[in-house]
């Protein structure tokens, strides 16, 4: 069996990723652009529909891959004597993995609820700069810029990242000296906003939070 031609393929597959991750950046940042613009509700739910197609070929995907990957060990470890019929094989084992799958494993898509967290936090801003003229100005000015404070610099932040686990949010560069610095040591990264019990903060745990910066940007050109 040519497994260097099957890896070779599986390879191909899992390129084939970085384009549903690319659709899922772009359909963000616009339904990003469509609130910051009000545009109409109906506008911004359909992105929300593309988001979910592109979670369902997400999922399709990773299905052929695992049934691809579990179907090969399987023959590598057996080692029968006659070449299987590998597309039975792993089309059957498809079968089972899709068995198992259900509606909400799309709404459990990582890129999916970063994007409804971001919608909602772009939401929320835009209403809260929609009603600013309607309580004093300054109250509202400085309670948005604590915000954007990084509690690691104490200066304005320009690349916000959320940390997944506790909601907190830091200078992008910052945060990564301090977990690249601390895993040197071997030691693990507490939350840098004080009173936070999180002790264990990773590079994986961060995300841009758009949201954010869109505010501080906008706030900025003011």
């Amino acid at each position: 069996i040519p497994f260097n031609t099957i890896d070779t393929a599986l390879s191909s597959l899992k390129n084939s990723q970085s384009y549903i991750n690319s659709g899922m950046d772009i359909a963000t940042k616009i339904a990003f652009d469509l609130v910051e613009s009000f545009n109409d509700e109906e506008d911004i739910n359909n992105m929300e529909k593309v988001m979910l197609e592109y979670a369902a070929m997400d999922r399709e995907l990773n299905n052929y891959i695992r049934a691809f990957e579990e179907t090969v060990n399987q023959v590598k470890r057996e080692k029968p004597e006659n070449i299987p019929d590998l597309e039975n094989l792993v089309q059957e084992k498809l079968t089972a993995i899709e068995s198992e799958n259900s509606d909400s494993d799309l709404q459990r898509n990582e890129k999916y609820m970063y994007f409804m967290d971001q919608l909602k936090e772009m939401k929320k801003q835009c209403n809260v700069n929609e009603t600013i003229e309607q309580i004093d100005e300054d109250i509202a000015v400085t309670r948005s810029q604590t915000n954007f404070i990084c509690p690691i610099t104490q200066v304005e932040m320009k690349r916000p990242v959320r940390n997944k686990v506790c909601g907190h949010v830091y200078e992008e560069e910052a945060i990564l000296e301090i977990i690249q610095s601390r895993k040197q040591k071997k030691k693990k990264v507490r939350c840098p906003k004080m009173g936070c019990s999180h002790v264990d903060v990773k590079e994986s745990d961060l995300v841009p939070d758009e949201a954010l910066k869109r505010l501080i940007d906008s706030q900025n050109k003011q």
